[in-house]
């Protein structure tokens, strides 16, 4: 059973039997109870939508990935900058952390409003807000990441009369890099999610409109399946951002962390 699961083959073909069978059964039931499309479209429905839809949706998606992408770069850097402060100067943690906190757990939905009121520009605003909803992961988990070294290797590095530049760049930021991983694989697909939470505020239209307003609309006009379409974009790019951020952690730690480490 471990030499199946360590597979790499049978990892991903597991997952995608298991979709294939819930598409197979979604699509029998459907058909078989005559469930209106107004209701509940069949799979097949979506993918004709998918298909006859297609310029105009994956024109929204790449309005909805442009917000995604400028956010989450814009949280990595905030993040990483927060949590390097931080970790240098205890007062300012001790000061700064608990806005973090309350920046993290205040819905983005009812301060959204406000952050397009005051900044004119809808791109910016719909930035700030998915900015908000995926920095503080990179901030938590650095932070541990930079405090979580062995005191037996810091006392090691103090005995030697170590700076502390040089014990944050060879002992603390090597110690800290699978914590700020973890962190990019939760802020992609928050990232995501407050691009689109962004967008359903804002409902912005026209050549801006990202895959939200798509959303927005087809519920309103009743098209259920290009609702499913627009969702089923969106569910597919959640899942490889958070591909790409496990295959750029196994790039950077697969050779020396036991975390990467087949």
């Amino acid at each position: 059973m471990n030499r199946v699961l360590n597979n790499p083959a049978a990892r991903v073909a597991a997952p995608l039997l298991l979709g294939v069978m819930i598409l197979v059964s979604w699509q029998v039931i459907c058909t078989a109870l005559k469930v209106p499309v107004y209701l509940v479209p069949m799979p097949t429905d979506i993918f004709d939508t998918l298909v006859q839809d297609w310029t105009l949706l994956t024109s929204s998606l790449m309005v909805t990935l442009k917000i995604t992408f400028l956010a989450f770069a814009l949280s990595v850097v905030l993040g990483v900058a927060a949590a390097f402060l931080f970790v240098q100067s205890r007062i300012l943690e001790v000061s700064l952390f608990p806005y973090a906190i309350i920046l993290q757990v205040t819905p983005i939905v009812a301060i959204a409003p406000l952050i397009i009121i005051w900044v004119k520009s809808p791109l910016p605003a719909m930035v700030i807000c998915a900015t908000m909803v995926a920095v503080f992961p990179i901030i938590s988990n650095t932070i541990l990441g930079l405090r979580s070294v062995n005191p037996g290797l810091v006392n090691l590095f103090k005995l030697n009369h170590a700076t502390r530049w040089q014990m944050l760049k060879r002992l603390r930021v090597p110690s800290a890099l699978p914590y700020f991983f973890g962190g990019l694989r939760i802020s992609s697909g928050l990232a995501l999610i407050g691009a689109v939470v962004a967008e359903f505020v804002a409902g912005t239209g026209g050549t801006s409109s990202g895959l939200a307003y798509q959303i927005l609309q087809a519920g309103f006009q009743l098209n259920i399946p290009r609702l499913f379409a627009a969702l089923f974009l969106i569910t597919v790019t959640g899942i490889l951002l958070f591909v790409l951020m496990a295959m750029l952690s196994k790039w950077a730690l697969g050779g020396w962390h036991e975390s990467e480490m087949s």
